[in-house]
């Protein structure tokens, strides 16, 4: 079965180009769901397109525009390629920063947008798993701090193996039908009311 074409969101002032650019991304195989004249307004202008990417392109990002790619990137991170005409590293570090995939300097081209939006979807696919991968790899260190915390309190207390304070966590968590994170927490918690 074919990949759906790319939904793309396009953020232009200039009505020309938008018309444009509108026009080449059609050519280029992807679908234009919204063609907008302002950046006003941009978070929910994702929500209600719901594009797979968002092609935005100005003079120069001002504080609006990267105050609404820092909710755009927190609340529903998209693909967002920008093209500016401002190069300034302070400006494009900004723009980085506040979550944009891709930072093209001089302008919209209309031929080479196409490359550079599948490029900026790559990246941010990379991106993302990277972040999940960082954040699955985060929560099970903490588990794993948490079940070693209670399998010391077992072992101290309960004058157990680690082995066998590892396998009454395990059981209690299949007999409550928790994670043993859930039940090694519940250790810990009683035996702080002990202290």
């Amino acid at each position: 079965m074919p990949t759906p074409p790319l939904r793309v969101m396009l953020v232009d002032d200039d009505h020309e180009r938008r018309a444009l650019v509108a026009a080449a991304l059609v050519d280029a195989g992807l679908t234009v769901c919204a063609a907008l004249g302002t950046a006003a307004g941009l978070v929910q202008a994702v929500a209600r397109h719901a594009p797979d990417v968002v092609i935005i392109d100005l003079e120069s990002p001002d504080r609006d525009i990267l105050e609404s790619m820092r909710c755009l990137s927190r609340d529903n991170p998209h693909p967002v390629v920008m093209f500016a005409s401002n190069s300034d590293a302070d400006a494009i570090r900004e723009a980085i920063e506040a979550g944009v995939s891709a930072y093209v300097v001089d302008g919209l081209n209309p031929g080479r947008v196409h490359s550079v939006v599948e490029v900026a979807v790559a990246r941010f696919r990379q991106y993302a798993t990277l972040q999940r991968e960082l954040t699955e790899a985060r929560t099970s260190l903490a588990h794993r701090k948490v079940i070693d915390r209670a399998k010391g309190i077992l072992m101290e207390r309960g004058r157990r193996s680690e082995s066998e304070a590892y396998h009454a966590l395990r059981k209690l968590a299949m007999d409550q039908n928790k994670t043993i994170a859930e039940i090694a927490k519940g250790v810990i918690d009683t035996a702080e009311l002990f202290k």
